[in-house]
This record gives structure tokens, C-alpha cells and sequence, in this order.
């Protein structure tokens, strides 16, 4: 018998969940904001080939672009 851990193998926008945070107006908008990167990440999911294994890099990579976007419109207004 191996010891080894079941990984998830689910992959798409489903394995991308995270858990909301707060309450209100807050949670909201972190609610659209995670659509928003779970969205991406699952782009580049896609380009990458759908391979396994990537999920949290591009969950990361997902929002540090969907950042820089947000702080270059802040910085254009």
C-alpha cells in the first residue's frame, strides 16, 4: 500500500475556489474580484496546456495581473 497523499486532480475553475472573506458591501467585492481572477486563472490554465499541477501559480500569476491592470487604470485616472 502506498503512503503517499490523494492529490485533487480536478482541474478547471472549480479547483480555483477560495473562501469568502467579511461581510456586506466587502464581500462583495472580493467576491467579483476572485470571479475575476479564478476566470484568468483558468485562461492560463488553458494556455498552459491543461496540465496539472499548476493550479496556485496560476491562481498568483491570475492576480498579479489582474493588479497591475487595476493600478495602471488607478494611476490613468
Amino acid at each position: 500500500m502506498s503512503s503517499k497523499p490523494k492529490r485533487n486532480e480536478s482541474t478547471g475553475p472549480q479547483s480555483l475556489r477560495t473562501p469568502a472573506t467579511g461581510t456586506g458591501q466587502s464581500s462583495m467585492g472580493n467576491t467579483v474580484r476572485e470571479e475575476e481572477i479564478r476566470r484568468r486563472a483558468y485562461q492560463i490554465y488553458r494556455e498552459r496546456g491543461q496540465q496539472p499541477g499548476g493550479e496556485l501559480d496560476d491562481w498568483l500569476k491570475a492576480e498579479r495581473e489582474l493588479e497591475g491592470a487595476a493600478f495602471s487604470h488607478a494611476e490613468a485616472s
